[in-house]
């Protein structure tokens, strides 16, 4: 018997996923949960196993070939007997089916339609081991079957015991053993804000006067982007003093606190009294989430962002939640998050107060109500209680609702109570 492997959905919003590399090549034998290739969703890169036993017959979608989700990518035959028959179908589907990406349907913020998927997914986000199967980069996987080294050999020094191409290239004599990189950190910039997530790397030489074609991530933004613009939204703005915060910071900044969570948490604790700001949009109504899961928006190197999710801010202290943070970016950096780590947001932060900006108004995700965008901490000269002038630190933030379910009064009381909790009551962040 044959069976096809189809390009599997791995997010609600993908519609089409790039192959890395293929695991395995022509005539090798496939076992029921092995990998077999690795694709490039979206957001992140994903090893697909097949759902049958046999041989990979055939490969009709070669690498860096790209295909929409439910399009048949190879072939496996049961018995060996059938490779030759399953090449001749792969022929036939050939003429059917091409690397060129289809049409690109808008999504929907709902959950998206199931596809045919003759295969299971899983993310590489653990040691280099685990239950038995191997954990590597894509890159690491197709230098290692270039230069015939045998993985289980190695260990890996990427991100939580990740093998990367550079232990490969260690093994074959080609680079000087590696050092384990330090986690990413999160902590603000001196000047001109204390507010601050994870630098932005300084962009790369670009081809000028040519095209240059987006990649996943870059192309998922635009969809979602897209359909963001068809929700009727609106911008409320906000001053908030920040010297009591700042003051927490430097407290608490030794113990590993980022100011990220801080401001996660803030936000968090403020959605408790205001619920409506986390709710969403749907056919039947107002959606009023379970769960407060913030996400933060964060520059992809290759171009494009994605936004990790702390899931249940509010419930999480402050420690344990910078530390989740920290882990979260450095997955997302190396593409290694699972989808729920991403996709999974109530309501996002988008800060590009570390770059000095004053104020800016963010683009509502599809499937949100809001957005509150950040901007930086500056020495302010304000009026004083007494009379006098004074200086004090202070931030502009901009939220950005969907008005069908949330109005101007919601979005106002919402973050005058979350300056409130940020200018008078900071230490209850800790608690």
């Amino acid at each position: 018997m044959i069976h096809e492997v189809f390009m599997p959905a791995l997010s609600s919003t993908m519609t089409e996923g790039k192959i890395v590399s293929w695991q395995k090549s022509p005539g090798d034998r496939v076992g029921k949960g092995e990998t077999v290739l690795i694709v490039e969703s979206d957001k992140a890169d994903m090893d697909v196993e097949a759902f049958y036993e046999g041989f990979l017959a055939t490969i009709i979608v070669p690498e860096g070939g790209t295909a929409g989700v439910g399009q048949t990518i190879a072939l496996i035959a049961e018995t060996e007997a059938e490779i030759e028959e399953a090449k001749k179908q792969a022929t036939t589907t050939a003429t059917t089916s091409t690397t060129t990406p289809p049409p690109k349907a808008t999504p929907t913020p709902s959950v998206a339609t199931p596809e045919p998927v003759a295969a299971t997914v899983a993310i590489e986000n653990t040691p280099s081991r685990r239950n038995g199967r191997i954990v590597a980069s894509p890159r690491a996987r197709k230098l290692a079957k270039q230069l015939n080294v045998d993985l289980n050999n190695l260990q890996g020094t990427g991100p939580h015991g990740r093998i990367v191409a550079e232990d490969v290239e260690v093994a074959t004599g080609r680079a000087q053993t590696p050092t384990v990189a330090p986690q990413p950190t999160v902590s603000p910039v001196a000047t001109p804000s204390p507010i601050s997530t994870i630098p932005t790397p300084a962009p790369a030489p670009v081809p000028l006067g040519e095209v240059v074609a987006m990649n996943t991530l870059q192309n998922a933004v635009v969809r979602n982007m897209l359909v963001s613009l068809q929700v009727p939204t609106f911008h409320v703005g906000y001053t908030i003093t920040t010297d009591n915060l700042d003051k927490l910071y430097k407290q608490v900044k030794s113990k590993g606190v980022t100011m990220t969570a801080l401001l996660a948490k803030a936000v968090a604790i403020a959605i408790q009294k205001y619920p409506i700001v986390n709710a969403s949009y749907v056919d039947s109504g107002i959606q009023y989430n379970k769960g407060i899961n913030i996400a933060v928006a964060v520059a992809m190197p290759d171009g494009g962002l994605i936004t990790p999710v702390l899931s249940n801010a509010d419930q999480i202290d402050i420690y344990s939640l910078s530390r989740t943070w920290k882990d979260l970016v450095a997955r997302a950096r190396s593409k290694q998050l699972q989808p729920q780590e991403y996709s999974s947001g109530t309501f996002t932060l988008s800060n590009l107060g570390m770059f000095g900006v004053d104020r800016f108004d963010a683009i509502l995700p599809p499937g949100q109500g809001s957005i509150l965008a950040i901007g930086a901490s500056r020495p302010t000269v304000v009026a004083t209680d007494d009379g006098m002038m004074g200086i004090k630190r202070q931030m502009q933030v901009n939220i950005t609702c969907d008005h069908r379910i949330i109005y101007g009064a919601d979005a106002a009381a919402f973050l005058q109570y979350l300056a409130q909790l940020i200018e008078t009551n900071p230490q209850s962040l800790t608690l």
